[in-house]
């Protein structure tokens, strides 16, 4: 199994005891060296916060939450479960956009060189 991206799984993320929704933003590469997806989590803990994305009600997740770009992760793809469905590519698009911003630094610096 290769997931998709936007595709909704199961995952254990290892804390508060739960296992959380999470969508799928890496691109499908069969000739990966690692089966692994990058999958951010969806909460229903909406804090406000700029690394939150409002996901869309779906028939096929119980509640309405946010994705949380912050806490991006790697998953093996063996512990993807219970896939739920796929979201669009709009919103997909929303949250590769807030990640893209997440992830941009505004300045580069450089050590000093002391030579």
């Amino acid at each position: 199994m290769t997931p998709k991206v936007g595709e909704v799984y199961f995952v254990d993320l290892g804390y508060q005891g739960k296992i959380r929704p999470v969508v799928v933003m890496s691109r499908e590469d069969p000739q990966a060296p690692r089966a692994l997806a990058l999958c951010v989590p969806l909460t229903m803990e909406n804090r406000g916060s700029r690394y939150e994305v409002p996901m869309p009600r779906v028939p096929w997740l119980k509640l309405q939450g946010v994705a949380d770009v912050q806490a991006i992760g790697a998953a093996g793809f063996h512990e993807l479960t219970d896939r739920r469905g796929r979201f669009e590519a709009s919103v997909v698009a929303k949250i590769k956009d807030r990640f893209d911003s997440h992830l941009t630094c505004n300045t580069l610096s450089r050590p000093v060189s002391r030579h």
